[in-house]
């Protein structure tokens, strides 16, 4: 089966996985995906999707570069004939990177230079340019950003109320992530309302097993809830969201733990895994919590009250809400959870609508509050790879 004409590669390479599209920068048609599953492990699986057929490998080398790379072998002469461009999902760009950008020599030495902003992910991202090169090497290559999105926020919304010289000397300052995704629902949410996107003020929440809610102000992200690192703002799968710095120092003294022990709870055994003792899945806990589970419906109800939260104050930063847009995997398909959400924004003029929530909106255009409401809930699917595929073909010669 062979690839759309000018199609790009899309590599997403994250802390233990690696996601390969073919997509059609055009219509978003995948003639082709690849995932890495427990990428840096002993037992790692590769699986290979091409229209109805499926295929699953062990490559082997397990790390990020020998998975790119297994997938990249994997492609048949025609394919690679058809790839125009290689775009790649970069988690950190810092303050340097506020758009994408074709990749040189010049841009990865900028990246090497941002690994501890993000230790987990950038030497991951890296890997994957690195590997596209040795097997790509004649094809361009351009770099997407989560943060390049929150680039536009205002001194008010990024600083921290810490030293100067940290921000100063260390770049210590709040970036925000999921920037892509927020990105593009922002303008879809436009698009499905027939409004111009310069006219809106938008809070879109971005839902799975990483969270973030951002505040867009006329197609500008203007505050986000992620600061540093994705482990600051919203209860997540497996992460606190915010906590009382002083937690740190009291949990280390009280568990005989150092600072990464802290750290690595606080971002692997917490959020709705910690709260529910369950799962960090919320289909799982929706299934618990119906069937009694007080600690599933307990960290159902604290995930949503959080969010709700975040909506409220990001509402300040947009100084009035006309749109709340849902996406991500729970925002796109967990209804009991945006019920639980609007239940808590009546006071921002949200309720909503039973029957398009349980449908997911498809009757009324992603609409899924009440149309007499001061503002407008819409559930909007986020593509990310389409974004990452159609600023490739902007940019690669």
């Amino acid at each position: 089966m062979s690839a759309p004409p000018a199609s790009v590669l899309v590599v997403n390479c994250g802390s233990s996985s690696v996601k390969i599209a073919f997509v059609d920068p055009v219509t978003g048609e995948r003639a082709m995906t690849g995932v890495g599953e427990r990428v840096g492990g002993h037992d790692t699986v590769v699986h290979i999707r091409r229209r109805d057929d499926e295929q699953s490998r062990s490559p082997d080398d397990g790390s990020h570069r020998g998975v790119v790379a297994h997938l990249l072998a994997t492609l048949t002469e025609e394919e690679r004939a058809t790839v125009t461009g290689v775009g790649h999902r970069v988690v950190h760009g810092g303050s340097h990177f506020s758009a994408s950008v074709l990749i040189d020599d010049e841009v990865v030495s900028a990246l090497h230079d941002l690994v501890d902003l993000a230790p987990l992910h950038l030497p991951a991202n890296l890997a994957g340019i690195e590997a596209v090169r040795a097997e790509l090497p004649d094809v361009p290559q351009v770099a997407a950003f989560d943060t390049a999105f929150h680039q536009a926020m205002p001194p008010v919304a990024y600083r921290y109320a810490v030293p100067s010289e940290w921000f100063e000397d260390h770049d210590v300052r709040r970036y925000g992530f999921h920037g892509i995704s927020h990105g593009y629902v922002s303008a879809r949410a436009a698009e499905l309302l027939g409004r111009p996107l310069e006219s809106l003020r938008m809070v879109t929440l971005h839902l799975g097993n990483g969270c973030s809610a951002t505040a867009v102000r006329d197609g500008i992200s203007v505050d986000t809830t992620m600061g540093l690192t994705p482990l600051e703002g919203l209860v997540m799968g497996t992460r606190s969201g915010d906590v009382d710095p002083g937690l740190l120092g009291y949990v280390a003294d009280r568990l005989d733990l150092d600072l990464a022990g802290v750290l690595d709870a606080l971002n692997n055994r917490s959020g709705l895994l910690g709260l529910s003792g369950i799962s960090n899945d919320m289909r799982t806990l929706t299934d618990a919590a119906r069937q009694g589970s007080e600690s599933a419906a307990l960290a159902i109800e604290v995930f949503a009250y959080r969010a709700a939260k975040a909506v409220g104050g990001l509402a300040v930063a947009l100084g009035r809400l006309d749109v709340l847009v849902f996406t991500g995997g729970i925002g796109e398909q967990a209804p009991q959870v945006r019920s639980a959400i609007l239940g808590h924004l009546g006071v921002l003029g949200l309720h909503e609508d039973t029957d398009p929530n349980t449908d997911h909106g498809r009757r009324t255009g992603g609409r899924i509050s009440l149309v007499d409401d001061h503002a407008v809930a819409l559930v909007v699917p986020t593509d990310e790879e389409l974004v990452i595929a159609r600023d490739t073909r902007r940019l690669a010669p």
